[in-house]
């Protein structure tokens, strides 16, 4: 952003291109639910009160809590304002500068990049990316904020002031009190807003849960602002109630609070737990994955509280990183006021608490995922890539986490991950003693792999994984139901149980190749290709293509090496072995070629089968040249 003088005290400063285009973006898309404004400033205001009463409870010589922490909510209908004050923690004017507004944060342009230009489609999105502090624009055409310090030792607070259109100022300004006081001056079709009435249905719907008080003015008989003010909230902290006490809009509405989002949850769980410690957990699961669910610079977590005392925002340790997209509280009775993050790293206390959460959030997708099976695949397509990372990081509930994994399969004639392990093992063919499964760059490759030819013919299933995470969560998830998971493009394969002697290829006259039809081809072919392999030897897996590519059991996919090669990461791999196909046509060429074509045609077989399983040529230019003069000499 830039900045000018307009007064000694006085900077104008523009937003970045990017801020100012989602904010114009999202004036327009959330029109039609202008009302959110009112909740987001409330709850940045609660946030603020939580941040006070905590650092008043560490620092309480260098920090005072007034008597009692409000938010209060006022209207002029002549001026056309709408007021939002709090006494919380209040800003400091760098603070003010880097974190007035979520949309301002880091982010900001991978976001963008998302969007669509769909305005319904928007909207959504913009909800995930939470509307925050701007959202006052959707009602406002003029936004004051005057703010200061809980603590600080400056006199003077500090004034923002915009009518979001591209540039705002900031000032110094006379203020005495902590806290934060936002003015909106309404637009001139926000009139509604001006309503007592109206804010106090707005609060009650969206607030009520709010554990601080939200005080409007009262009224007289006929409706004018008196002095005196009361409490329109219920003021106490939602999870603190008992579950039979709350409707399940009172559970949507907190959950859209904690977690600054747009649209309702997906599903929620809300659990006392008595005995050796105390505690209150109320976990939400999203309908739909947050815009930095990737973003390794993002904090993820749930908001963590102390005897209804607001500790931290995003306490990673009380849950595992395969959840983070979980949002929610959680509230100890037995945890110190100033707990940090380093005590939470090494506590009995969170671990036991967090040991707890996770199987309560395991048990509600499963529960979802066995009596709501469409609502789970809706967060599957979510979340699944991040589940996957479980079985890795989580080895006690491994074989819950297993429970609730989905796989693509060749049982389906489309890519969609909606197979489970338990219904594999349902349609296991007899003497099968392994779940099959296959790893590819993307659903595509994995679909038509050739190491799929043996079991295509014989009917067995073969899940199809094309994440990415999934050579991760192979290396980890070794075995499901007592029953291990075999990668067949890996290692050796034991079919005959299965289908017996019948893995024999057939020549091209149609009679049987036994594998001593190939005579000296593997020896020549390991000479013609030297280090490049292993070994040659004849397949058990082809039925149609000539020749394929197989890694040691524990070997990486060759895809992956080559994405981590990339990167700049070293990797340790042994060499391939060449299988080939005994009866295939271009074989039987092979055996009867002889100097530069054979060492062609070794070569070609080769690298067609490297570039089948994601490997990266490391000759294309000889590739090429290979390729062309067997192609002239088959045009000759």
């Amino acid at each position: 952003m830039t900045e000018t003088q307009t007064e000694p005290s006085t900077e104008t400063r523009r937003f970045e291109t990017e801020v100012s285009q989602l904010l114009q973006l999202m004036i327009h898309s959330l029109y039609s639910n202008r009302e959110i404004f009112l909740r987001e400033l409330i709850s940045n205001g609660a946030d603020a009160c939580d941040k006070l009463r905590f650092e008043a409870l560490a620092q309480p010589d260098a920090i005072p809590q007034p008597a009692e922490l409000v938010i209060d909510v006022e209207v002029d209908a002549e001026a056309r304002t709408v007021t939002v004050r709090d006494n919380g923690i209040g800003m400091s004017r760098d603070e003010v500068v880097e974190h007035i507004g979520t949309i301002a944060r880091s982010g900001t342009k991978a976001f963008l990049e998302k969007l669509t230009g769909d305005q319904k489609k928007d909207s959504q999105l913009i909800g995930q990316f939470g509307v925050g502090f701007y959202s006052s624009f959707i009602v406002a055409d003029h936004v004051r904020l005057e703010t200061r310090r809980a603590g600080s030792e400056q006199d003077a607070g500090t004034r923002w002031e915009s009518r979001g259109d591209g540039e705002y100022t900031i000032a110094p300004c006379e203020r005495t009190e902590a806290g934060t006081e936002i003015t909106l001056t309404l637009k001139e079709d926000a009139g509604e807003f001006l309503e007592p009435v109206r804010l106090r249905h707005i609060i009650g719907r969206y607030s009520d849960h709010v554990a601080f008080p939200i005080r409007m003015r009262k009224q007289d008989e006929e409706g004018n602002p008196t002095d005196d003010w009361e409490t329109v909230n219920r003021a106490s902290a939602l999870w603190t109630r008992s579950k039979s006490e709350i409707s399940d809009e009172e559970y949507r509405e907190f959950y859209k609070h904690v977690a600054h989002d747009f649209e309702d949850p997906a599903a929620w769980t809300h659990n006392h737990v008595e005995g050796r410690q105390e505690y209150t957990t109320l976990f939400y699961i999203p309908k739909r994955a947050p815009f930095d669910l990737w973003d390794r610079d993002a904090r993820h977590g749930v908001k963590l509280y102390v005897k209804r005392v607001f500790i931290m925002d995003d306490a990673d340790k009380l849950l595992p990183n395969y959840l983070r997209f979980v949002r929610g509280v959680v509230d100890s009775a037995d945890l110190p006021l100033n707990v940090s993050r380093e005590i939470l790293q090494d506590n009995r206390l969170v671990d036991s608490i967090r040991s707890g959460s996770v199987k309560k959030i395991l048990g509600l997708l499963e529960s979802i995922a066995k009596n709501e099976p469409e609502a789970y695949a809706e967060i599957w397509q979510n979340f699944g890539r991040v589940l996957k990372e479980g079985p890795g990081e989580d080895f006690a509930n491994q074989e819950a986490i297993a429970k609730l994994l989905r796989f693509a399969s060749t049982h389906n004639s489309d890519d969609t991950q909606n197979v489970a392990l338990a219904d594999y093992l349902e349609r296991m063919k007899e003497g099968q003693e392994a779940i099959y499964v296959i790893t590819a760059d993307n659903a595509s490759a994995a679909r038509n792999s050739p190491h799929l030819e043996i079991f295509r013919k014989h009917g067995i299933e073969v899940l199809l994984l094309s994440d990415r995470v999934d050579e991760w969560l192979l290396s980890h998830l070794r075995e499901f139901d007592g029953k291990p998971i075999k990668n067949v493009a890996k290692g050796d394969l034991d079919l005959d149980k299965i289908i017996g002697e019948d893995v024999e290829q057939k020549d091209e006259t149609g009679e049987q190749a036994a594998e001593g039809d190939l005579g000296d081809l593997p020896e020549r072919l390991q000479q013609a290709l030297g280090d490049r392999v292993e070994s040659v030897r004849p397949s058990r897996r082809l039925v149609e293509s000539p020749a394929c590519i197989v890694l040691g059991e524990h070997e990486m996919a060759l895809y992956l090496q080559e994405l981590l090669k990339q990167a700049g990461q070293e990797t340790f791999s042994g060499k391939p072995v060449l299988e080939v196909n005994p009866g295939h046509p271009l074989v039987a060429r092979l055996k009867a070629a002889e100097g530069d074509e054979f060492n062609d045609l070794a070569s070609l077989l080769f690298e067609q089968s490297l570039l089948a399983e994601g490997g990266q040529l490391e000759d294309p230019s000889g590739f090429v040249a290979r390729l062309n003069r067997l192609l002239l000499q088959k045009a000759a």
